[in-house]
């Protein structure tokens, strides 16, 4: 074994035990209906990849300095593209099941309970106000604030990580693979605690683990795309910020009586949600398949 697998392989050890150990924790958070921590922990764990990354005494040099002059396109697409895809994913999945739209905010009304909801009003807040406020948060500084989260998981996955697959296996079987490393990353989470797909769902608590996978195929090649066009880890770093704070947005006009069907969208991580991830991500895996050959 040469030092560049020893190196891969001491990465892909802590990088899991780190995050697991840390679910697990979160795993009991949420069992406990203790939400606060649960969240909490799980944003410790995203600096999982980063600590295993220092462990595995990885490369130091991932383009940490803001060079950003003739990059701002690519700062655009990073800030703004996955909006574009969550809107356009969102959209089909309404035309397609019309009767799931409830312009009435009913699930979001749900989620914020009877007590949630006296607050607001004692604030003079309506629900439609509400929803304005996290849609031009979404769009705005959340991305950015984001990024000082998600900057723990991309130091890891793509400036460790990918590079290495990639090297390895070709561009495109090599973001295949990194995609379904990052997405099983994920499982014991999902599998216990029901994050991203909740716990009650079509498939579950088979599915959404699987389908995740699927997504984080094309989520991570489209941010390895900009990684590779930038040389700079703060913009995968903003567009997985990006990403998650876009990715609820199609659940504020969600009737609650289809919340079962969160494998299928309209988040961007279902089937008919994620479509145009999907799409995009297919995409460029078949252009860099092209360019290996």
């Amino acid at each position: 074994m040469n030092e560049n697998d020893k190196q891969l392989s001491s990465y892909l050890l802590w990088a899991f035990l780190l995050a697991w150990m840390l679910q697990a924790a979160a795993i009991g958070f949420a069992w406990n209906g203790q939400t606060q921590y649960f969240q909490l922990v799980l944003l410790v764990s995203m600096y999982a990849p980063f600590a295993a990354v220092l462990l595995a005494k990885g490369p130091r040099d991932m383009g940490w300095g803001l060079k950003l002059r003739g990059k701002g396109k690519w700062i655009l697409a990073a800030w703004f593209g996955f909006a574009v895809l969550a809107v356009l994913g969102a959209a089909l999945y309404y035309l397609l099941f019309p009767k799931s739209l409830d312009l009435s905010f009913g699930f979001l009304s749900a989620q914020l309970g009877k007590e949630g909801l006296r607050q607001m009003e004692a604030q003079g807040l309506s629900l439609q106000t509400l929803v304005l406020i996290q849609l031009v948060e979404a769009l705005t500084y959340a991305p950015l604030i984001n990024t000082f989260a998600a900057l723990g998981e991309e130091v890891g996955w793509r400036g460790f990580l990918y590079p290495r697959l990639k090297a390895r296996f070709g561009t495109a079987k090599g973001r295949l693979l990194g995609g379904l490393i990052w997405g099983v990353w994920h499982w014991p989470v999902m599998i216990f605690a029901g994050y991203n797909y909740g716990t009650v769902y079509w498939g579950a608590p088979v599915l959404g683990p699987l389908l995740f996978c699927v997504i984080c195929i094309a989520l991570g090649t489209v941010i390895d795309y900009l990684y590779e066009k930038t040389n700079c880890i703060w913009i995968p770093a903003l567009a997985h910020g990006a990403f998650n704070a876009v990715s609820g947005l199609g659940m504020l006009v969600l009737n609650p009586a289809y919340a079962d069907r969160t494998t299928l969208g309209p988040m961007p991580i279902g089937l008919i949600g994620g479509l145009p991830l999907l799409i995009l991500g297919a995409l460029l895996l078949t252009k860099s398949g092209r360019e290996t050959e």
